[in-house]
């Protein structure tokens, strides 16, 4: 009871158009209600809580994490609190940026951001993003900014200069993301591999999945997985603001098994070289053939 009364007072609180309530970027109860909104998200994860995750969500997010359930081949909803470490807190960061722009906000934090996975955390940026719909503020998304490898930003972020959050990437644009189709449970488990530092990838898998990385070593699952035959990779490849560097940059596609003993399979790969220039753009096939299906167990 607690949890939905919290809801309703930061649904009805703000309940009039943002336009209308939100005159100002940095407008103190518009930076309130996200602030709650982020807080009620946080607790529904860290409680298994769907009943509140799903008040408190976008329409869009939960298709969207419904179908990456479905691409690995999961249970949906139990799955949805199956999440490496915990949301980090905002309140222990500082808050850099609090827009809105129509139906959407962002804020940005700043500040040793903690997933409580072990190890010292370090100065990064953390960007919240939410949406307005059904009368109220939704969370949409958070994303984690690694400013390892742009010490000239951190540097500055800590002095006070915010011109590097200023960019494009951290403003809201005032679009809400159309909800997803549904995909229905994945044939093979595949993920999109970035290695990027210094620098932002993004990539579309057979036109459905869609995914963006920056300055980072990470994975995604392709949404829909992939298929028996050709299937089909592109992506785009731009510096971020701040990097000077030549680093090698690698963007690799994976199926996964789901029988122990069995090895994920490296279906695609692009790579350069330090000192290599990469791609702005590419489109590439890649295929599944039965050996691939051999070796992960199938």
């Amino acid at each position: 009871m607690q949890l939905f009364l919290l809801l309703s007072m930061v649904l009805v609180s703000f309940s009039a158009t943002p336009s209308a309530r939100a005159q100002s970027p940095t407008d103190p109860k518009l930076t309130k209600a996200l602030q709650d909104v982020y807080a009620y998200w946080r607790d529904a994860m860290k409680k298994k809580n769907h009943a509140a995750w799903k008040q408190i969500t976008a329409s869009h997010r939960q298709m969207a994490i419904k179908n990456r359930i479905m691409s690995e081949r999961g249970r949906f909803p139990q799955d949805v609190f199956r999440v490496p470490g915990t949301p980090p807190a905002a309140a222990s960061l500082k808050l850099l940026r609090s827009r809105y722009k129509g139906m959407t906000a962002k804020q940005v934090y700043f500040g040793k951001v903690d997933f409580g996975v072990g190890g010292a955390p370090s100065d990064n940026l953390l960007v919240l993003s939410f949406v307005y719909e059904s009368g109220g503020w939704k969370y949409d998304s958070a994303e984690f900014v690694n400013l390892g490898g742009l010490k000239d930003v951190r540097t500055q972020l800590m002095s006070g200069n915010l011109k590097y959050v200023d960019g494009e990437a951290f403003l809201p644009d005032g679009k809400v993301p159309v909800k997803p189709m549904e995909v229905g449970m994945a044939k093979y488990i595949a993920k999109v591999y970035t290695y990027c530092p210094g620098r932002e990838v993004r990539a579309s898998v057979n036109k459905i999945s869609k995914h963006r990385f920056q300055n980072d070593t990470r994975s995604e699952v392709v949404i829909g997985g992939v298929r028996d035959g050709m299937n089909e990779i592109q992506f785009w490849i731009k510096d971020l603001p701040g990097y000077k560097g030549d680093d090698p940059l690698t963007v690799r596609v994976y199926i996964f098994p789901q029988v122990e003993g069995h090895k994920p399979v490296k279906v695609f790969q692009y790579q350069t070289i330090k000192g290599e220039k990469p791609k702005l753009t590419a489109k590439e096939m890649f295929n599944i053939g039965p050996d691939d299906v051999k070796r992960i167990g199938r």
